[in-house]
């Protein structure tokens, strides 16, 4: 029987990662905008770490004192390699591959994150995969739901089309700035797909490195230090205008402020957070909803029609991520240990101790209490 506490805490982790795709989805156009306005990519990710380095260290100072181990030199590179494939390569291979195509088809190419990451999991045997039990096979149905949903609902664009949640569309930049930049889909995937694979080996090198250093909010401050200085490293060969680094009050100074405080920060935070706890593969099997996320954005801001594709597609990721997560579920009430009222003992050894006790209790009367 699960207790109030733990259940409220269980709960914490869903609607953490649901906040962390709802960021992401609320970014990607934000993003998309500032980049074809002539943000340098290097130089965003300059800054918006710079903020959340800045944001989080005093936090990480004061609330972590006690349980933040010595930064030693193995964990130091660790934490650097970390940092070099979650922000470094991620993000500025995914900004300069976001120049050539769309931000819903860069979120449709995230499809590969659940299914790379849960492979990557099976073969460093961090995650347990037993073909023949039933859990296992929940996952792994469910990682592919979630990919096909993924899929229907971006390319299935025949069926109804339902009407739209506005009349006129609230923004209507982005379709300029869409026609009028530099598109070549093939360049932009295959820049889109190596950042996807840079993030996946992100989250599984985090879910290692969160053991080893237990303190997510001072790890989050260290990690968008070394993405700095490499990304200021970066910026020597591919940022040497100064104009570039040159902030005015306009939507570039929004994106790297609103990246800064809420993708650099709290959402590496609560992903680091989730990780310790659940895994890398529930992390990543959030990263479906992002699709759904955007194309309703798109639906409210851009006056887009959503198809009865979409619906379907929809419904799929919905049952797909049920699927995993019923799985991961179960792996976790079989890996419980039985004390504390937790776990059930198996029902042969409960009987055996059954007649042990009534063997000592009646020796005399063995034969009356056996029968």
């Amino acid at each position: 029987m699960d207790y109030p506490h733990t259940s409220m805490e269980g709960c914490s982790y869903y609607l953490a990662m649901v906040l962390v795709q709802l960021a992401y989805g609320g970014s990607n156009v934000l993003i998309k905008l500032s980049l074809a306005e002539g943000l340098n990519p290097v130089v965003f990710v300059v800054y918006r770490h710079v903020i959340a380095m800045l944001l989080l260290g005093p936090f990480a100072y004061v609330l972590e004192r006690k349980q933040r181990p010595s930064l030693s030199i193995s964990i130091a590179a660790k934490v650097f390699v970390l940092a070099l494939f979650g922000t470094t390569i991620h993000l500025n291979v995914y900004y300069a591959g976001l120049a050539y195509i769309s931000p819903t088809s860069a979120c449709a190419l995230s499809n590969v994150i659940p299914s790379l990451t849960f492979l990557l999991a099976v073969l460093l045997r961090m995650e347990k995969l037993h073909i023949r039990s039933t859990r296992s096979q929940a996952k792994v149905v469910g990682t592919l739901l979630c990919i096909g949903g993924s899929l229907i609902f971006t390319f299935w664009k025949g069926g109804h089309l339902f009407k739209g949640f506005v009349e006129r569309p609230l923004i209507t930049a982005f379709n300029t700035e869409l026609r009028n930049g530099k598109q070549n889909r093939i360049k932009g995937s295959a820049l889109i797909l190596t950042s996807h694979i840079a993030w996946c080996s992100w989250l599984i090198l985090q879910a290692v490195i969160s053991k080893v250093y237990p303190a997510p909010l001072s790890l989050t401050t260290i990690i968008c230090f070394f993405a700095s200085l490499q990304s200021s490293f970066l910026a020597l060969f591919f940022a040497r205008n100064p104009a570039s680094w040159r902030l005015e009050w306009n939507l570039q100074l929004l994106t790297i402020i609103y990246s800064g405080v809420v993708l650099s920060a709290l959402v590496y935070y609560l992903q680091a957070w989730c990780i310790s706890y659940k895994g890398p593969v529930f992390a990543a099997m959030f990263s479906p909803l992002q699709v759904i996320i955007v194309a309703m954005f798109s639906a409210v801001a851009f006056a887009e029609r959503l198809h009865f594709g979409s619906l379907i597609g929809a419904f799929l990721i919905i049952v797909g991520l049920y699927c995993v997560l019923w799985g991961k579920r179960q792996d976790g009430l079989a890996a419980e240990p039985p004390q504390s009222g937790k776990g059930v003992l198996n029902n042969d050894k409960v009987l055996a101790i059954s007649k042990i006790d009534i063997q000592v209790i009646h020796p005399v009367t063995r034969e009356s209490t056996c029968s």
